[in-house]
């Protein structure tokens, strides 16, 4: 890998803020401490989404409805530790979308939702971003959202929509974010140890976004960049626990857990440099400037 990005520039697109983090975030500060350009694209605030510190309780939807805004501040906590200045809202200033809430639910139906979005119109709001930051590279979910999260899943559409309607510039390589079946498989067992679980998973059959490692076709060592990563996670205190699975598995499988990062490539050739394992080490691997 590179000691130096400069002139690489990156974009990854997330649905609602710690997204970002819990799966990219020691990608995300080791390019932009090497001097890549790294740009992040959050689709909504969050609303929907649990409140899990007990004295903010007020802000969840059915309350008081503040917990967008809260997350926003939430959002640029974590930034500030990864080291990111170019993070903005999809359609901000003019519009943002807002938390779809999960499938069948009632949130899920209002109009102002993501899920409810037209995909060109959407699609069309990232494509100006992209004419604007011109990524030689772009980073966003599976066809199923990693876990069938609607607004996971709107995200993956509309960033591949706007890769093929950005005529103005070419996305040189796309990738998915995946977590390997063998990596997960390992903290379960450890966890089963010591009395506790991941998520409440029997298995790793029981994750749905725990992908078969087939599909793993680049794995980036973020572990230099790992306290960032955490110092991230701890910005998202309403939707990361201090004492929840993820902090958990670190603390029983050590902070490496979320220093490596995995991802499929969809869109673009492999390149060299490859591991032991044959996957890339770089996602820049190839990209011509």
């Amino acid at each position: 890998m590179r000691t130096s990005y400069d002139g690489y520039r990156l974009l990854l697109v997330h649905a609602h803020p710690d997204d970002e983090t819990i799966n990219n975030g020691a990608t995300m500060s080791l390019y932009a401490a090497r001097g890549a350009g790294v740009t992040l694209v959050t689709c909504t605030r969050g609303e929907e989404g649990e409140v899990l510190v007990p004295g903010l309780s007020h802000l969840a939807s059915g309350v008081d409805d503040g917990l967008g805004s809260h997350r926003e501040i939430e959002l640029a906590k974590a930034m500030k530790a990864l080291g990111i200045t170019d993070y903005r809202f999809l359609g901000a200033p003019d519009h943002i979308f807002r938390d779809s809430g999960m499938m069948g639910t009632d949130p899920n139906n209002r109009p102002d939702v993501f899920w409810q979005a037209d995909l060109d119109s959407a699609a069309s709001l990232l494509v100006k971003i992209i004419h604007e930051v011109k990524p030689h590279v772009l980073v966003t979910y599976d066809e199923i959202g990693g876990y069938g999260h609607p607004d996971h899943i709107q995200a993956h559409r509309v960033a591949m929509r706007a890769v093929e309607l950005a005529d103005q510039w070419k996305v040189q390589k796309v990738y998915w974010n995946t977590m390997p079946k063998s990596v997960l498989a390992e903290g379960i067992a450890k966890m089963k140890e010591l009395g506790s679980d991941f998520f409440g998973a029997e298995s790793v059959d029981d994750l749905p976004f725990a992908k078969d490692d087939k599909f793993v076709t680049t794995l980036i060592d973020g572990g230099a960049y790992v306290n960032n990563k955490m110092d991230a996670m701890k910005a998202h205190e309403t939707q990361i626990a201090m004492d929840g699975p993820f902090f958990a598995l670190s603390n029983n499988l050590g902070l490496q857990i979320w220093g490596d990062e995995y991802y499929t490539l969809v869109q673009g050739t492999k390149a060299e440099p490859f591991n032991d394992q044959g996957r890339e080490t770089d996602l820049f691997a190839g990209v011509i400037l």
